[in-house]
């Protein structure tokens, strides 16, 4: 352990201070595909009976109209969260028919590009811009990408922490806003170095249906006729071929400051990109994308990890980090497990929230443009080839197996664990800690490892694995209804959401083109945001 972290954790540990470790939140966005019976694509449109897309706080849809995100509100406990996914997962199973929800990240068999729609929000203004932002993403990454699904995971610490390490550690110069948003810059730093373990324990992609590259060139093998994998893959779905273009190849936000990362993003939502200027923002008089910049707007951002706020109305994501600075972290890399019924368990929820913690206080260096280079490459090695036997990552210049690097992470891990069990009671953190050592010391108990013996399991076939586990799961949700309490308050929920999209309808005022070109404008932040 570093003398940082060995210090602040006797600092939390203090009785005075140790009940900041219950606070903080943790919310969960689970994405998910609706299937047909036989594990096609659902062409239906979004349920009504679920409510309006644009407008429902916790049940909508992402880049598909059959794109489901299930959308947990925040809690303390993780434990508390899933119970609420939980609930979300019941009540729309009753409101399916003989759909299912796709049990993986990798999509199911798809019907053409024509054939899949784009997620629809109704005609006001705010659910047209949603509409085109997603046309401009089925314009630059195809379709098929709009299919991928993930998990999650947003995570916040208790202000009061932030507060106790500044004063403790004479941080009295800068604004408590600024400490946090720092603190939160580094935390997502330590991330970016340690991620790939996350996808050696917890990557649930190494295999796909072949129809998803649609032709596209890539080095898997064939598993089966359906079939492409990486023998030793733990998450294609975070590799180069899930959600990436040409443009943002180059764009690399600089997590070294919140200025140097707001300022990457305002650049890139305001510069042209030629391939996209010569298609332009409408065809024929029709518009097909937002903008012909880099990106639309910061969401087209691509990371594994985000640093945000919550946004109020009328304001952009970078405006509001600018002005209030940074809540909370999103976790963006996490593959939807196909053995759990909501997509992850406590357990791996524990796990995030010693490895994020651990993030938090331990000592975080800025990062040069060379290490930044060298952490997507063990990021993009453990993704293809995680399992390989005898892999090595680089740390501190030299190569180390991810197997030993990974036990020594989760022995520097443990201080955080203990800590946070005995101000939660029990001993989840611990345990979580020692159920991915048995997957470091054995791949075959990993999920990407379980997924392809599953796979051998029926047929070799990725589309007849994704169907038999999505089958499982709604049989217990259809087992296990939900309570009269939750349809009831699920049922208002729909009844108040589509109430309020009707009224936005009503009552707004001006062109479309007006409004894009005023939500382009109101992008422009102070030259500091801290």
């Amino acid at each position: 352990m570093s003398n940082l972290l060995t210090r602040r954790l006797a600092l939390l540990a203090d009785d005075k201070h140790r009940a900041v470790l219950g606070g903080g939140l943790r919310g969960i966005e689970r994405e998910t595909l609706r299937v047909q019976p036989d594990g096609h694509l659902a062409r239906t449109p979004h349920p009504l009976a679920l409510g309006s897309a644009l407008t429902h706080p916790q049940i909508t849809t992402d880049y598909a109209e059959t794109l489901l995100e299930f959308i947990t509100p925040a809690e303390r406990d993780i434990a508390t969260t899933l119970e609420k996914l939980d609930a979300i997962h019941r009540f729309s199973y009753t409101k399916l028919g003989n759909e299912l929800i796709w049990s993986q990240s990798m999509p199911c068999e798809l019907p053409p590009e024509e054939d899949i729609e784009i997620a629809w929000y109704g005609k006001s203004n705010l659910g047209m811009l949603k509409h085109v932002y997603r046309r401009g993403l089925a314009l630059r990454y195809g379709k098929a990408m709009q299919c991928i699904a993930g998990i999650h995971y947003n995570y916040s610490l208790d202000e009061r922490l932030w507060r106790i390490l500044a004063e403790n550690e004479g941080a009295t110069h800068v604004s408590p806003k600024a400490y946090q948003s720092e603190a939160y810059l580094a935390t997502i730093r330590n991330f970016r170095r340690y991620s790939w373990l996350l996808m050696y324990l917890f990557g649930a992609s190494p295999a796909l249906a072949e129809g998803f590259l649609r032709g596209r060139p890539h080095k898997l093998e064939k598993l089966s006729g359906d079939t492409l994998y990486l023998p030793y893959a733990t998450s294609l779905r975070m590799s180069d071929l899930g959600y990436q273009n040409e443009a943002q190849s180059g764009l690399h936000p600089h997590e070294n400051s919140l200025d140097s990362y707001v300022a990457t993003l305002t650049k890139a939502v305001n510069q042209p990109y030629e391939p996209y200027a010569k298609i332009g923002t409408k065809v024929n008089g029709e518009w097909v994308q937002l903008s012909t910049n880099v990106i639309q707007i910061e969401n087209e951002y691509y990371s594994t990890i985000r640093p945000k706020r919550v946004i109020n109305t009328g304001e952009r994501p970078i405006q509001a980090l600018c002005n209030r600075g940074v809540q909370y972290i999103e976790v963006r890399c996490m593959d939807v497990d196909p053995f759990e019924p909501v997509g992850i368990n406590v357990q791996t929820g524990r796990f995030l929230d010693v490895f994020l913690l651990f993030s938090a206080l331990e000592e975080s260096p800025l990062i040069t443009p060379e290490h930044g280079e060298l952490l997507a490459r063990n990021f993009a090695r453990t993704v293809k080839e995680g399992r390989r036997p005898g892999l090595t990552l680089t740390r501190a210049g030299e190569e180390v197996t991810l197997k030993q690097w990974g036990l020594d992470l989760l022995e520097r891990f443990k201080p955080v664990a203990e800590l946070l069990d005995r101000e939660h009671g029990g001993r989840e953190h611990m345990a979580a800690l020692e159920a991915q050592a048995a997957k470091l010391h054995d791949p075959e108990t990993t999920p990407s490892a379980r997924v392809l013996q599953a796979l051998r399991e029926n047929g070799k076939s990725f589309s007849a694995f994704g169907l038999h586990q999505s089958e499982k799961h709604a049989a217990f949700f259809r087992s296990h209804p939900p309570s009269a309490e939750d349809v009831a308050r699920f049922t208002e929920m729909a009844r108040v959401s589509i109430a309020e999209q009707e009224a936005m309808e009503r009552s707004q005022t001006g062109s479309f083109d007006d409004y894009v070109k005023a939500y382009r404008a109101s992008n422009l932040c102070p030259n500091h945001c801290t």
